[in-house]
């Protein structure tokens, strides 16, 4: 058994997009920007086998993920299965959503089992309480944006465009030195991704938004439309001494951006204890879990 497992290239963006139109995902995986973004860490493939998309992740374990398209999902599983079992290989499919686990237990009653991994949950915000920060439970964002307009009167968000990436590529280099990503793996690979999202938003389909005070660059964003009626935050950097630059960006970004969507995915907080604390501070409407189906023993 042979899949022809392809590299991604920016040639592909409109192919794989199809199969993703046919089969909304709202997992903040399942565009082909962050597909392509983060191809190389990921050491990520695709193929298409029996009409329908499958990815694979070359590493430690090798993972595929569920097929998706208008084919034969069984058919396509079954060929996934012996390809694994040929090679050796534990069977293992990643960042698999409870409906495709339903769906597993339904085509295969009884032997997969699922693993969910709370860390790589993604956090799910109606747009409109992201933009309006009505209620009590966002009294506190509310307030930290009004004193980000009182202290900066100049203020204003502008799209990314040719005339400011420059300005914003700046901004990201001076972010860089202040968060230590050259002493951090895992934060020099995501600035690699912040990078190359700003360079080829356009290639991959990104909207971007910046935020301006005393007429410097001091936060920005970029996203996409996802599945169905969900809007996609990729990426959000500002100033840490800027007070408000944060929840500023996120409510101006969704304002222009994603208020025509029900949802916006904000992705996940990786684990991380700050992060967590910042997401659930916004009061998520869901908790997309995604998990790993292994087959049992």
């Amino acid at each position: 058994m042979e899949i022809d497992w392809k590299a991604l290239s920016l040639s592909e963006r409109e192919t794989i997009q199809r199969y993703y139109e046919n089969s909304p995902m709202q997992n903040c995986e399942f565009t082909f920007a962050n597909n392509f973004l983060w191809a190389s860490h990921y050491r990520m493939r695709y193929a298409v086998i029996e009409g329908m998309l499958v990815f694979a992740m070359q590493g430690e374990p090798f993972s595929v993920t569920f097929p998706l398209g208008g084919g034969d999902e069984k058919r396509v599983i079954d060929i996934l299965l012996a390809y694994f079992a040929e090679r050796g290989l534990p069977f293992c499919m990643q960042l698999a959503s409870r409906g495709q686990f339903e769906r597993l237990e339904e085509l295969y009653p009884g032997k997969f089992e699922a693993e969910f991994d709370r860390d790589m949950a993604d956090y799910v915000y109606e747009s409109e309480k992201l933009v309006s920060l009505s209620g009590k439970k966002l009294h506190g964002k509310r307030n930290h944006i009004n004193q980000f307009k009182e202290r900066y009167p100049d203020w204003r968000y502008e799209p990314i465009t040719d005339e400011n990436e420059d300005e914003c590529l700046e901004m990201a280099q001076k972010w860089r030195e202040d968060n230590g990503c050259d002493e951090d793996e895992e934060k020099s690979e995501e600035f690699c991704v912040t990078l190359n999202a700003l360079r080829l938003r356009k290639e991959l389909g990104l909207r971007g938004g910046l935020l301006r005070a005393g007429g410097r660059v001091v936060a920005f964003t970029l996203g996409e439309p996802g599945g169905g009626d969900t809007f996609i935050v990729h990426i959000e950097k500002a100033y840490a001494d800027v007070e408000g630059a944060y929840p500023m960006i996120n409510q101006q970004f969704i304002e222009h951006e994603g208020r025509a969507y029900r949802y916006i995915n904000r992705e996940e907080d990786m684990g991380v204890e700050g992060l967590r604390k910042a997401k659930l501070s916004y009061h998520p409407a869901i908790l997309l879990e995604k998990g790993t189906a292994v087959i049992k023993k």
